[in-house]
């Protein structure tokens, strides 16, 4: 069974973009069943330039990504969601939607890289790529279909601390 892991941060404009990038890219590399998604409560209808570069220079396919409403997430066609991570102090504090099957939530905040000045906005967007990518990584070290969601929400507020 897929692990389905939806990444929400109010715009889906580069931090929850970094983290389905870095998410997808290393669960393929490591064969790991797991499938992210990314969202936002208010998406501005775009993707930073910025994070597409960041994903392009490690190597990432940046084809298919943009910005769109977690209310995709909600409906009767919408994947199984069993992760919700939230990236941006924004999201956290936002009221979620009810998300079917009860998934195990965490809030792993990052600095939005677009308030960097504009000669340090590539450094940032970078940084930002790689602090997820390590977190993903952590997350994919431990059979996540295997658990059960109290173990998986013990792995993802270790992981918070990290």
């Amino acid at each position: 069974m897929t692990t389905n892991v939806l990444i929400l941060c109010t715009h889906n404009s580069a931090r929850s973009v970094l983290a389905e990038g870095m998410l997808n890219h290393w669960a393929g590399v490591l064969g790991k069943d797991v499938r992210a998604y990314s969202a936002g409560s208010a998406p501005s209808g775009r993707i930073n330039p910025h994070a597409l570069t960041a994903l392009q220079a490690a190597g990432i396919s940046i084809e298919g990504y943009r910005s769109k409403s977690w209310d995709e997430f909600t409906g009767d066609s919408a994947p199984d969601i069993h992760i919700v991570i939230t990236v941006c102090d924004n999201a956290a504090a936002e009221q979620c939607p009810y998300w079917p099957g009860k998934p195990v939530k965490v809030h792993w905040g990052y600095p939005d890289p677009s308030n960097a000045s504009e000669d340090q906005k590539a450094s940032a967007f970078e940084l930002t790529r790689q602090a997820l990518g390590y977190r993903m990584l952590q997350l994919l070290a431990h059979p996540l279909n295997e658990l059960d969601s109290s173990e998986v929400q013990a792995i993802l507020s270790h992981i918070s601390k990290t």
